[in-house]
């Protein structure tokens, strides 16, 4: 029996232009429509709006679904294409070569006036090469060296640099949205997700929030985006957009992908990714589901924020043990530990390779070295005290496999700001309980609820209860202390996976 010749979807070949710009697959663009209430495929009122298209696979999979759910309406095809296609759909381009690839994948043709492959000819009529995706070159509005809409750097992308290279001002958000007056059902679509800030190391700040903001004010009816899940927990200058979005109310769902590469394969985006609902008439809480190795292996209709928490608790599972911990009151660990560079000395710092009369051993990156107690800039009075130290930067960022291994500092030394100081304690003891509750499974759950980066800040000891140190903590202890279930401590023990 032969079989029939697979043609493969041309928009599961493209490749990605950035690791911050990438196309969104097929399926995953229809598992986003899927959210979308049915009956809007039967409106020939409905308006949808994708203001960061790229390769236009939403609009395309939008009229497909259109062309179905209104064929009872408009019987005649043609005349419902050119509905469609004239009336319903919009976009944006985020550059200029992404909007003509939008062109061609929901018109069939880069220049709708060529009338030969164009599926329509209303565009032509209107002497309209362009359709309904729009683009412009658009300029950034500096001032002190700052973009005022996106906050680029006139370092990095001012005219100058620039010079026959996209600037990568979005039009969306940089109040040159052209569609801005009109009323749209649906704003759908995967913005550009970061920015060269001009920092070391090629740094980059988030600006997903900027398009999520701005199409909340054109108070659409629903408004459908994936975005880096980076914003549960944290992200640079994130704060405010976090505390807005956990107060929304009418964010109905989160599809959440603790492994981005379950959606954008081969593209490393660090916390994972998510797509969501927000839907205008709606006002409770909102579901949460969680998928792993293609299949959602949680869900749960619960509120965004927990009391006494700052972050969305992306675990649905977490919650219940999350309350009984929090139901005994106790002070968090976070207050034991220090902030970033406890002693003043950077990273690069190194002393001396061997030990001097009079010297203080210092902890760097790598290993030991020693220097004179003067060269320490801050925190003197550590020195002389037992401590614990952690390092700064922990695993890859997978809080699930990344293990924190505790070191005892004793008197007489000190550190770079490769570590974290914990204490100091009054003896080693001490020290060496706490190293042993660092090293349990309870503690490396309390700390997947917010940490979501390879920098493990004191911040994200937050949920990290205290315990009485003059005394060992294994696992089962702390399980009987907090009355856990058999099934909340396997969930422990099967999601917390710590690397050696």
């Amino acid at each position: 029996m032969n079989q029939q010749p697979h043609t493969p979807d041309i928009l599961e070949c493209l490749a990605n232009l950035s690791n911050d710009e990438v196309f969104t697959s097929v399926t995953t663009a229809n598992r986003m429509l899927d959210t979308l209430p049915t009956h809007l495929w039967s409106d020939p009122n409905a308006k949808f709006l994708d203001p960061f298209t790229k390769s236009g696979v939403f609009l395309r999979e939008i009229t497909k679904r259109l062309i179905k759910g209104l064929a009872t309406a408009i019987p005649d095809e043609q005349e419902r294409i050119d509905h469609i296609l004239g009336q319903q759909l919009y976009g944006i381009g985020i550059t200029r070569l992404t909007a003509l690839t939008a062109r061609r994948t929901l018109y069939c043709s880069k220049d709708t006036t060529e009338l030969e492959h164009c599926l329509t000819d209303i565009f032509a009529q209107q002497g309209n090469p362009d359709g309904n995706i729009y683009f412009e070159p658009c300029e950034h509005t500096f001032h002190k060296g700052k973009c005022t809409y996106c906050g680029a750097t006139e370092k990095e992308f001012g005219a100058e640099q620039r010079t026959a290279l996209e600037q990568h001002a979005y039009l969306f958000i940089h109040n040159k949205n052209p569609y801005k007056e009109m009323q749209f059902d649906v704003i759908i679509g995967n913005p550009p997700y970061q920015m060269s800030d001009g920092g070391a190391q090629a740094s980059a700040k988030p600006i997903y929030h900027l398009f999520i903001e701005q199409a909340i004010k054109l108070n659409p009816k629903y408004i459908c985006m994936i975005t880096p899940s980076r914003w549960f927990a944290g992200g640079k200058g994130l704060d405010d957009f976090r505390e807005s979005m956990l107060k929304n109310k009418q964010l109905k769902e989160i599809h959440d992908f603790p492994d981005a590469n379950e959606v954008f394969p081969g593209v490393e985006i660090k916390g994972g990714i998510n797509y969501f609902l927000w839907d205008r008439e709606y006002h409770g809480d909102c579901l949460i589901k969680t998928y792993e190795k293609g299949e959602c292996i949680s869900a749960l209709k619960r509120p965004l924020k927990e009391e006494a928490a700052d972050v969305f608790i992306r675990y649905n599972e977490a919650i219940p043990i999350l309350r009984k911990i929090q139901s005994f009151g106790e002070n968090s660990f976070s207050k034991l530990i220090s902030s970033a560079k406890p002693f003043g000395l950077r990273t690069y710092f190194k002393g001396k390779k061997e030990p001097f009369k009079g010297a203080v051993k210092i902890y760097i990156n790598g290993g030991i070295g020693y220097i004179k107690e003067e060269e320490v800039l801050k925190n003197h009075d550590w020195i002389k005290e037992h401590k614990v130290i952690v390092p700064y930067a922990v695993g890859s960022g997978d809080s699930k496999t990344d293990k924190v291994n505790p070191i005892y500092a004793e008197p007489n030394s000190c550190c770079t700001e490769t570590y974290l100081v914990i204490g100091p304690f009054a003896t080693e003891k001490r020290c060496r309980n706490v190293m042993q509750y660092i090293q349990t499974k309870f503690l490396h759950f309390c700390l997947t609820l917010k940490k979501n980066t390879q920098h493990s800040t004191k911040e994200f000891y937050q949920f990290v209860p205290q315990q009485d140190f003059d005394e060992e903590w294994t696992d089962e202890k702390l399980y009987r202390k907090y009355g856990l279930t058999a099934e909340e401590i396997a969930y422990i023990e099967k999601m917390v996976r710590p690397m050696k």
